[in-house]
């Protein structure tokens, strides 16, 4: 079984690492967009818009998105099941997760900065790139870090739907084979990556406040 809990971990990290690299890549945009749109009355139901779409993504239970997204999921990557096709679905599911963390963040910088730079005349991308990101940088560290270890778990459930990883190894091997071992196996290396993921995120974080 090691070489099986080898490849399933592989797999499971794979999926972890790639969806929240794209949840990050496409979230912290959104994050930026609920945020100036919450401040301007102009584009008032445009977030609310957003708004709306960010809450009803982030209310549905993940195993009934996947199943949702099951046509979507066939046209764009070709098949429903294995790790290429679970980054998808995580990806749609992390990324609405990520913008409202990264916007919450971002409600947190002192209303005295922004109005500084306001005063300043900073356009926008300068507003967003020089005081907003920075602003936030280790906030959106401990936001990237919670997502990837959501990203754990939805693994884990994913793997009940065929899509690979220590969650269908822990199906197949546990649920319809009895050899409750392997069941405890795949908790501990869970329970390990996400441990690994906590500590370096915070630490990096940590670091960054200074």
């Amino acid at each position: 079984m090691a070489g099986e809990i080898l490849k399933a971990t592989l797999e499971t990290l794979y999926m972890v690492l790639v969806s929240g690299f794209l949840a990050t890549l496409f979230g912290i945009p959104l994050g930026v967009v609920l945020f100036l749109l919450s401040r301007s009355k102009k584009w008032r139901r445009l977030y609310i818009v957003f708004d709306l779409f960010v809450n009803v993504f982030r209310s549905i239970p993940f195993i009934i998105l996947v199943l949702l997204l099951i046509p979507v999921t066939k046209n764009v990557m070709g098949t429903i099941i294995g790790p290429n096709a679970a980054i998808f679905n995580l990806t749609i599911a992390a990324i609405p997760f990520m913008a409202r963390l990264s916007e919450n963040s971002f409600n947190g910088v002192p209303r005295g900065i922004i109005d500084s730079s306001d005063s300043m005349g900073l356009n926008r991308s300068q507003f967003i790139f020089r005081v907003l990101i920075p602003e936030t940088l280790p906030e959106q560290i401990g936001n990237i870090t919670v997502l990837l270890i959501n990203l754990v778990t939805y693994t884990a459930i994913a793997g009940a739907v065929g899509a690979g990883g220590l969650g269908q190894l822990a199906i197949n091997y546990g649920y319809y084979r009895f050899q409750w071992d392997v069941v405890l196996y795949a908790v501990i290396v869970l329970v390990s990556i996400s441990q690994v993921l906590q500590f370096t995120g915070g630490r990096l974080s940590r670091l960054l406040r200074r």
